[in-house]
């Protein structure tokens, strides 16, 4: 892919707000040929395209799609309209995620807590990406798929137990998937997964950031993803702690670990004091 994505079809899912309304505004500022944005806040959703709009100044087609991303039925209603009205995009951001935290395993609920973290976090990219792949490699152009998890799926941590296992399974995926295109010869759609600490969007209000980890500024993490995903790279980590306590990680016995990188680092208990949004 150049080093815009002029021309090109973007569409991003949790568009209306917070990083997913940052990719959408690079889009446009880059010329996209499209910037199809999904959302279920009917009304944020509006607002972003308007605003976007006076931007663009018509040089970037703004569509716009409300969707529920943890109704599984209504991801492959929404593809069928846009691969429709369209056609399938270039670049596909799986964005949208949502938390459930401050609170032990055994104090959640099935029903509102597990089902739609791991049916939003896991289930969905993997949904909506089935029903674009095949036309991606189909047009044989350069072509992009952003998995945007998180650290938490590099490291156990109490109680976001149910997020970290969602995010730990899309990151499973994503490299996976980046495998299989590669190994199928299909070389032109590249896949980068994206592993955050906690971000200053709001969604982590209240967490702590662990030692050497510190809070991160939203727009230093779009201009990173956004120049891998234009270059291709496989793996974001942010930052570069990351990469450290994942080589810990493995390196380490449990419980060493547990002492010396879980609780000396703080990630243990970065999360007691979380207020953030759904």
């Amino acid at each position: 892919m150049n080093r815009t994505v002029r021309g090109a079809k973007v569409l991003i899912t949790g568009a209306a707000g917070g990083m997913g309304r940052s990719y959408a505004e690079r889009a446009v500022a880059e010329g996209a040929a499209a910037a199809i944005l999904l959302d279920r806040d009917a009304g944020a959703l509006a607002r972003t395209v308007d605003e976007l709009g006076v931007i663009s100044r018509g040089r970037t087609r703004l569509h716009s799609y409300v969707v529920d991303l943890g109704e599984l039925g209504a991801i492959a209603k929404t593809a069928h309209r846009i691969r429709r009205e369209l056609g399938d995009p270039d670049v596909l951001i799986n964005n949208a995620g949502i938390v459930r935290g401050n609170r032990y395993f055994w104090h959640t609920d099935n029903g509102d807590d597990t089902r739609p973290t791991m049916y939003i976090n896991a289930l969905a990219p993997m949904y909506l990406t089935r029903e674009f792949l095949p036309g991606m490699i189909a047009n044989a152009r350069p072509a992009r798929i952003v998995n945007i998890a998180s650290a938490a799926g590099t490291v156990g941590n109490p109680r976001m137990a149910v997020y970290a296992a969602s995010k730990a399974a899309l990151i499973g995926w994503s490299d996976s998937l980046r495998l299989e295109l590669e190994q199928a010869g299909h070389e032109h759609v590249r896949v980068t997964t994206v592993t955050p600490s906690y971000i200053a969007t709001g969604m982590f209000a209240g967490a702590r950031g662990p030692l050497l980890a510190p809070v991160l500024d939203p727009d230093v993490v779009v201009d990173r993803v956004w120049r891998a995903m234009l270059a291709g790279t496989p793996l974001v980590e942010l930052p570069a702690s990351v990469r450290l306590s994942r080589a810990l990680r493995g390196l380490l016995p449990t419980r060493v670990f547990d002492r010396v990188v879980g609780d000396g680092f703080g990630i243990y208990r970065s999360m007691e004091r979380f207020t953030g949004r759904r």
